[in-house]
């Protein structure tokens, strides 16, 4: 079968749609199948993937101090049946987004013209806005077509300013509308699915996406890195993920100075960039917080949430979260925003959305013996691999 997996606002260096697409191209290929990626770019190419590495094209950035290892390939989906297929990269040239950090969006209409050259026998669209009405071109073509809600859309539109009664309304007329051009809607969990169920869509499907547990592992620990990151400090803490305004990156900042204004000696090191980024740095000013910038190695990036004590993930509007995943296969615990996704993740309730609760998470954890927390963490993890979640996509695509 040849699969298109269609996506914008595909991270231009990590990003979870981009570690989500990348794992679940590879697994589509393990089992035989013809992947065809189409993601956006400064300019045109047409590669085929090699076996065992990333769909995304190599970005070099500051790495880890202390760290050691090397540079890893694609995220591991095991589960391999019979030949391999092949995972083929089409960028299209599309303009960046003003103050995304090097987003892009393609023209949609570019898109149907390739999928007509391309006559795949499935589309696998991550994308609800600018590509979201190629499910009419699926349907005209006879082709299956799956579109996975990634966000909230009644969160984004209240994020940007809509009351919340018209951000739904605005949502559930065009969910309606999405739900009725595809064949399927794949939400990966009940959060996710929320929206949905409440409009009645009747072709929605809950699949969980999954984790790399060979690479996100507590082996990863590092006595020696954790020691130089805190800098004498009691605990810890680690921030992965995008520094942009929906992430709310600032709550991280602020949960330090929370548990610092409460006699707690913790360093909180922040590993992503973002358009928030030099905002956040005035924000951190005197604070023991240090900022990494992108981590392009995945072995240091997994060095690092392995040898911190506690995670956050601050993201209120977050429908699965895979760093907060990530770290848990690291045997670290997360802290995370009980209005999200991630209390279904990680199977705690969440802290509320301040502050001085998420301190409170903090010191929750940290009271916990040390081999109990990172194995709990570890064990939550196990749940979420990468070659059950491709069997559950593929089930999706195969009506």
């Amino acid at each position: 079968m040849r699969i298109v997996q269609l996506a914008n606002f595909y991270g231009p260096r990590s990003g979870g749609l981009r570690t989500a697409l990348n794992a679940l191209g590879a697994g589509y290929a393990s089992r035989g199948h013809e992947v065809v990626l189409v993601v956006p770019g400064d300019r045109a190419s047409d590669v085929v993937v090699p076996p065992g590495a990333t769909p995304g094209p190599p970005h070099p950035g500051p790495g880890l101090p202390g760290a050691g290892g090397s540079g890893v390939g694609g995220p591991g989906v095991g589960g391999g049946h019979g030949r391999a297929g092949t995972v083929r990269r089409i960028t299209v040239p599309a303009p960046r987004i003003p103050g995304t950090g090097g987003y892009r969006a393609v023209d949609p209409w570019r898109v149907r013209r390739l999928l007509d050259r391309l006559r795949p026998d499935a589309i696998e669209v991550s994308d609800r806005l600018t590509l979201r009405g190629l499910g009419s071109w699926a349907s005209e073509a006879g082709v299956s077509s799956v579109v996975i809600s990634h966000e909230r859309l009644d969160r984004l539109l209240h994020q940007f300013l809509l009351p919340t009664g018209t951000a739904r309304r605005v949502a559930d007329a065009a969910n309606a509308r999405m739900a009725a051009a595809y064949d399927t809607v794949v939400c990966t969990t009940a959060f996710a699915r929320e929206e949905f169920d409440r409009i009645g869509a009747r072709n929605v499907r809950q699949v969980p996406l999954g984790v790399d547990l060979a690479t996100f592992s507590p082996a990863r620990h590092s006595a020696a890195l954790r020691a130089r990151l805190g800098g004498g400090a009691d605990a810890l803490l680690v921030h992965c993920g995008r520094l942009s305004p929906e992430k709310h990156p600032e709550r991280s900042i602020d949960t330090v100075a929370a548990l610092c204004d409460s006699g707690h000696r913790v360093r909180l090191v922040v590993a992503g960039d973002g358009p928030r980024r030099a905002a956040l740095q005035r924000r951190a000013s005197g604070l023991p917080v240090d900022f990494l910038g992108f981590v392009p190695d995945r072995a240091r990036l997994a060095a690092l949430l392995a040898s911190a004590d506690v995670s956050l993930a601050p993201g209120p509007h977050e429908t699965f979260g895979l760093s907060a995943l990530e770290s848990l296969a690291s045997g670290t615990p997360v802290v995370v925003s009980r209005s999200s996704a991630l209390p279904e993740i990680v199977g705690s309730a969440g802290a509320a959305d301040s502050p001085e609760e998420f301190a409170r998470g903090v010191t929750t954890h940290l009271a916990a013996a040390e081999p109990l927390r990172r194995a709990a963490a570890r064990t939550r993890a196990e749940a979420y691999s990468w070659p059950t979640a491709v069997d559950g996509f593929l089930a999706t695509l195969t009506p």
